[in-house]
């Protein structure tokens, strides 16, 4: 266990300051023995946009040779009818990312490539491998070349390296890696989708069956007709008309190929560790993550909010996307009636061309603008999912003050963000996270509320049913990590996925 020590006091507030909002780095998607695999990758990643915006990329296979393509940018952007046609085969993979800074660039765009000693192989990856560090640099002492700085293209070189077939390279590679990995990989002849012991990042299993009964599949293998299919979060089955059948569990891989669906241990299921903000933010509340609704936890998170915080007020306004389940459990909870005070614009591209006399607060305004005839005069409860550096509920806090809001009181729908996370999370540092370095109080004078309040980690954890919190990870609410090789002094140089 690693818990990193303090550090200097939180950043300024300046209009430079990125969008307040951790990022998901990575969303994964597999498809075997569909006529339309690529284009059933591609719906499924369009799916997972959330998950990352920078750049994207689709592996297919035809039996004999791996095509892929890849590209900065987004999904609907990036592969049109023609680069579609160009990824035949009845098996693929894809990947969409957000990468952390410094580390956008095409090479390490996903999934990743190489022609071994094993054939054609391709991977797409989501977390982030926490001894990757380590292991490049044993492997490139003994020769290996990369060509990339992501720590997924350490997992290709174990693979080169372990000897015997792929049944045994697999458990070879994939325990002596340490961290947060879903991955799936194609070769000319089966897919494969697999899963640390500790289950940090999700990846569940769907079919698409011709007609039959998917129930039938689990007991017999792969049905004639049907398509198996992976990905990070159950609202891609939706898309593609797939039936979610389980997760992939930690420790395990599932090959998929001609002969049927296979299941194989690499490793002894650890204590359960899952990404508990995979409920609070990351995936879409149309999905089921780790085999539970993740619109259902967070309209519990806000009912505990309401038990727990409740204020006099008017209006309950969540600020969107990701606090309106929250704020429709608050409003159910406390009787205060629900809103939405604040309009967010779906449309905001990567750049933007600012007017040369400065704007107050002209970075959240190009993404939220409050409805005045709402909260003019009114007590709002203003409900969100985080705050990170605390630099934009400061200024969304005064959008709704300047729409003539008589009170403000902000509920935060999960504990104080307090340190940085090492699989799979774009983080600050601990000095850039407002609840490392200011208490509360601090913070609600920091931020220009009347009060604010957090969500109990006790409390969090009922809402994602894991009472004693035995299966979730919270480091970034506790400090505590359950695996080695973190703090901030061991940042991974490699980037995660």
């Amino acid at each position: 266990m690693n818990t990193p020590q303090d550090l200097p006091p939180v950043l300024q507030d300046t209009d430079e300051t990125p969008f307040d909002k951790l990022h998901e780095e990575c969303g994964v998607v597999g498809i075997f023995g569909h006529r339309e695999a690529a284009k059933l990758a591609y719906l499924g990643l369009y799916a997972l946009q959330h998950r990352g915006q920078e750049s994207a990329g689709i592996a297919s296979c035809d039996g004999e040779r791996i095509y892929s393509h890849r590209a900065m940018g987004q999904v609907a952007d990036i592969f049109t009818n023609a680069v579609l046609a160009g990824l035949p085969g009845a098996v693929a993979i894809g990947h969409t990312r957000y990468s952390t800074s410094g580390d956008s660039a095409l090479t390490n765009a996903q999934p990743l490539i190489v022609d071994c000693n094993r054939g054609p192989l391709a991977i797409g990856h989501n977390g982030n491998l926490v001894n990757a560090t380590e292991i490049r640099a044993r492997l490139e002492n003994a020769g290996s070349i990369f060509q990339t700085t992501s720590d997924t293209e350490v997992v290709l070189h174990l693979l080169a390296q372990a000897r015997g077939p792929l049944s045994s390279a697999l458990p070879e590679a994939l325990n002596q890696i340490e961290g947060a990995y879903s991955f799936v990989l194609t070769t000319r002849d089966a897919l494969y989708a697999m899963r640390d012991p500790r289950g940090f990042r999700p990846l569940a299993m769907g079919i698409i069956p011709p007609s039959g009964n998917p129930a039938q599949l689990r007991l017999t293998g792969l049905a004639d007709g049907s398509a198996v299919v992976f990905a990070s979060e159950t609202c891609a089955f939706d898309l593609i008309g797939a039936q979610y059948l389980r997760d992939v569990e930690p420790g395990e891989y599932v090959k998929v190929s001609a002969e049927g669906i296979e299941s194989h241990r690499f490793a002894p299921a650890l204590e359960r560790r899952q990404c508990i903000f995979e409920h609070v933010y990351f995936s879409r509340p149309d999905s089921l993550v780790f085999g539970i609704s993740v619109q259902e936890s967070r309209e519990a998170m806000g009912r505990a909010l309401a038990r727990r915080s409740a204020v006099p007020a008017d209006l309950v306004v969540p600020v969107p996307d990701s606090g309106v389940a929250a704020a429709i459990g608050y409003s159910a909870e406390s009787g205060i009636p629900f809103r939405f005070g604040l309009i967010r614009n779906h449309y905001v591209g990567r750049t933007f061309i600012e007017p040369q006399q400065q704007i107050r607060d002209f970075g959240v305004k190009l993404k939220l603008n409050p409805v005045r005839s709402l909260l003019e005069g009114k007590r709002v409860i203003l409900i969100d999912d985080s705050i990170v550096r605390g630099t934009t509920s400061r200024k969304i806090v005064r959008l709704v003050r300047d729409a003539g809001a008589a009170e403000v009181h902000m509920r935060i729908s999960c504990p104080p963000t307090v340190s940085p996370c090492y699989y799979g999370v774009d983080t600050p540092s601990r000095d850039e996270l407002i609840a490392a370095n200011k208490s509360v109080d601090q913070i609600r004078d920091y931020i220009g509320a009347d009060s604010l309040a957090y969500l109990t980690l006790e409390d969090l954890q009922a809402a994602v049913q894991d009472r004693g919190g035995k299966h979730y990870c919270n480091a970034c609410y506790t400090g505590v990590y359950p695996t080695e090789h973190v703090g901030d002094a061991a940042l991974p140089i490699l980037k995660g996925c």
